[in-house]
């Protein structure tokens, strides 16, 4: 089918998801680029900050779970301005604690609320976009989780030198209401959105899935955590979520232990690292759809880009030995950037293989899946590190979590080729 005239409005809504996760990422993100002030401020430990990352990260498992069946019940609209409210309330709570239990407190709320962002947002790719576009979509969409890792370390230290680390968490925390209104104003689903043509709402359907996903009965997440599909996303995410977390709260004090980077001045190099990861995730997304439209099935074109992206990561490992700081900037921003190219795919196949109706929750398992590795992983990196800052030698510490990181990527995707062997798209009969 040809997509001149059709129409254009999914790509308005493609840029509504971009814009909320970008906010859902600088919240997040504002906590590892505030971390020396804070630890001066409230005389964390290694472990201390860790405890804190891990509560944000269990809280953030329990909200997928939770949104990711809410969402797929009362839809991605009302869904998503639930989510982003009790993310946004959070996020400028941060300021207004005294305590590193308070500091606990506001991260466990805002892990609740920003785990309905990618719930929401697959979803409303599904119902918004055919197959063939899919992909690029959540690699756009995505590319917001590195924009706002970009955005932080210029805006964050600006904010930090002229207002304060409460006024840090004032106005990042101020986005997301702002970004509401937009939200409630311009999104509906397809059949009901009095901007979408004959033209464009049949492109959107042309790979014959029945309607936009609501107003049909969800299937609850018990029955969906049974089957080999699900455990595709789980694996994908479980394996490497806690990389890109690692990416996000330690980058920044590696560069500060191991270069001696200032971060309270506005880093080039973690601006340039978090770029490279939007390339990523678009570079990504498109791949797979180009394969696509090349003939290739949609799994097969999927798995291949995961290969790809897999072998990417590996050379992270080599960055133990790199002694300059702009080779080791390059090194990880190419995993990073992998990292975001899985991303994007690996949430296109959960739209792929279940029908509209079970995409949020199969969404919220995986997420969750990812949370709980998110969650004992920090435990991981918190004791090693403040075991090797013992000794004098915090280094060597990063060198191991790099090795790990390394590897992850692969071992993912050869469960993953395993469990998709022979592996069809469920029925929406299901």
């Amino acid at each position: 089918m040809k997509q001149t005239n059709i129409g254009n409005y999914r790509w308005v809504i493609c840029a509504l998801l971009f814009f909320a996760t970008t906010i859902n990422y600088i919240d997040r993100q504002i906590l590892g680029l505030l971390k020396p002030t804070l630890e001066a401020e409230f005389n964390w430990t290694e472990t201390d900050y860790a405890n804190i990352v891990m509560v944000f990260a269990g809280c953030y498992a329990a909200g997928y779970i939770v949104f990711g069946n809410i969402i797929d019940k009362i839809g991605s609209k009302l869904g998503y301005a639930v989510s982003i409210i009790i993310w946004s309330v959070a996020a400028v709570a941060h300021a207004f604690v005294k305590t590193t239990f308070g500091f606990g407190t506001v991260r466990a709320i805002l892990g609740l609320g920003e785990a309905g962002n990618f719930p929401a947002a697959v979803k409303a790719t599904a119902e918004w976009f055919p197959k063939r576009e899919r992909a690029l979509a959540t690699g756009i969409f995505n590319s917001g989780t590195s924009i706002g890792a970009v955005a932080a370390p210029i805006l964050v230290p600006w904010l930090l030198s002229s207002y304060g680390w409460q006024g840090a968490f004032l106005i990042t925390g101020a986005l997301g209401f702002i970004w509401l209104v937009f939200w409630w104003v311009m999104y509906e689903i397809p059949s009901r959105h009095k901007k979408v043509g004959a033209e464009e709402y049949a492109f959107i359907h042309s790979d014959n899935e029945a309607g936009d996903g609501e107003n049909q009965k969800a299937i609850h997440w018990t029955r969906l955590v049974t089957l080999p599909q699900t455990w595709v996303f789980i694996v994908g995410k479980f394996l490497t979520d806690p990389v890109w977390w690692f990416f996000l709260f330690w980058l920044p004090s590696y560069f500060a232990t191991t270069f001696a980077l200032d971060l309270k001045k506005p880093s080039l190099h973690l601006a340039i690292v978090y770029t490279a990861t939007t390339f990523g995730s678009i570079g990504g997304g498109y791949l797979s759809s180009y394969l696509i439209k090349q003939g290739w099935a949609p799994l097969k074109a999927r798995k291949t880009t995961l290969l790809v992206m897999a072998f990417a990561v590996m050379p992270i490992i080599l960055a133990q030995f790199a002694t300059d700081i702009w080779t080791v900037v390059g090194i990880i921003s190419i995993a990073t950037a992998a990292h975001q190219a899985w991303s994007a795919n690996i949430f296109t196949i959960v739209s792929d293989i279940f029908p509209k109706r079970a995409v949020s929750s199969v969404v919220g398992i995986g997420g969750m899946a990812g949370s709980l590795g998110s969650t004992f992983f920090p435990l991981l990196v918190g004791t090693l590190l403040d075991h090797y800052k013992a000794i004098g030698n915090i280094g060597a510490g990063y060198n191991v979590l790099f090795i790990v990181c390394g590897l992850a990527y692969i071992i993912a995707w050869l469960i993953i080729h395993f469990l998709t062997n022979r592996m069809k798209p469920i029925e929406e009969s299901l």
